[in-house]
């Protein structure tokens, strides 16, 4: 009996992680938000942020978990210009060290500015533990539009990923 109940675990264990790898975030369709937050961490995701930003799709941009010895101009740099629009429109947060503590940073950034729409930017293979991170923070009171930067993630990210999104969800269940 125990074996069987093992054999049933493993297997859907095994069935949500071929979900969770095919089925991962994708773009967000053209729309305009109040603002857009970008979580540091993997490439292409800062990119994306100042492209939103500058087709009109936010208007400012939070990037969340920056090192605190990044400035302004590092990120011009970065990308090669947009001096103007990177002064104007980009706000750097170095108070966040993980996935939660950007949800909680967001939030205040969100609250002192009164906005009430945004752009989630993370890679496709993090959003899904984004997102949830975020709902748990920020509730219902803002409208979280997912734009997932296309990656091509290896097995042990996605591997790694998926288990920590299962161990947070039972964190939260279990009130750890």
């Amino acid at each position: 009996m125990i074996a069987r109940l093992f054999s049933l675990l493993l297997l859907l264990y095994a069935l949500g992680f071929i979900v969770f790898s095919v089925t991962l975030g994708s773009e967000a369709e053209y729309g305009r938000t109040d603002a857009a937050v970008v979580i540091t961490g993997g490439s292409g995701r800062i990119e994306h942020g100042i492209d939103v930003l500058s087709r009109g799709g936010a208007g400012r941009l939070l990037i969340a978990g920056a090192d605190p010895s990044v400035a302004k101009p590092d990120i011009i740099d970065r990308l090669g210009g947009k001096t103007r629009l990177v002064n104007c429109c980009v706000d750097l947060g170095s108070e966040s060290v993980d996935t939660r503590s950007n949800a909680e940073e967001a939030k205040r950034w969100l609250d002192r500015r009164g906005y009430k729409s945004f752009r989630l930017i993370t890679s496709d293979w993090h959003m899904r533990r984004a997102r949830y991170e975020f709902r748990r923070v920020l509730g219902g009171d803002y409208e979280i539009i997912p734009d997932a930067v296309r990656s091509e993630p290896r097995f042990m990210t996605l591997f790694g990923e998926y288990n920590k999104l299962l161990l947070r969800r039972a964190a939260v269940l279990f009130e750890l």
